[in-house]
């Protein structure tokens, strides 16, 4: 497997865990769960993903100024994450503020799948594709299992 289909994997686990929380309400357990799974994908697959996927890019005059971007729009989502947080899930501002992020996210993604992973397919040759997605699905497996202390900042 190359890197562009194991983040593709990933981010259609966060386009089914967006679509479910937008259709919750309240402070209910089923919201509660979804966000932590949801917030627990965004957060361990941009520590990953900036690692096997961006940060190699950075050196490239091709995708430097997309990578940054990239990695700009993962700090968006962590401050729309804490502002999230720090919401009452019972208030409307809680699922109005969850509507950005996921418009954030679904943006993102699609830089990524219809721009991004083209252009990285330039430069990367087979071996490093493959070598990177053995690499991000080994690191995702790892953070998964000791979020959220997996994550460089984050203390639950």
């Amino acid at each position: 497997m190359k890197i562009y289909k194991a983040i593709k994997k990933d981010h259609d686990i966060q386009r089914d865990l967006c679509d479910k929380i937008s259709n919750t309400s309240g402070d209910t357990e089923e919201r509660r769960e979804l966000w932590k799974k949801l917030k627990k994908e965004l957060e361990v697959h941009a520590v990953a993903e900036e690692r096997y996927f961006y940060s190699p890019l950075v050196d490239s005059d091709d995708m430097q100024e997309d990578a940054r971007h990239g990695m700009a729009e993962h700090h968006e989502m962590d401050e729309l994450i804490e502002e999230i947080n720090d919401t009452d899930m019972s208030s409307p501002h809680w699922l109005a503020t969850v509507k950005k992020l996921i418009h954030k996210v679904e943006h993102h993604l699609e830089d990524e799948e219809k721009d991004f992973f083209d252009k990285a397919k330039k430069l990367y040759s087979e071996e490093e594709a493959e070598s990177l997605a053995k690499s991000y699905e080994t690191t995702m497996t790892e953070y998964r299992d000791s979020w959220p202390a997996s994550i460089p900042g984050k203390d639950e």
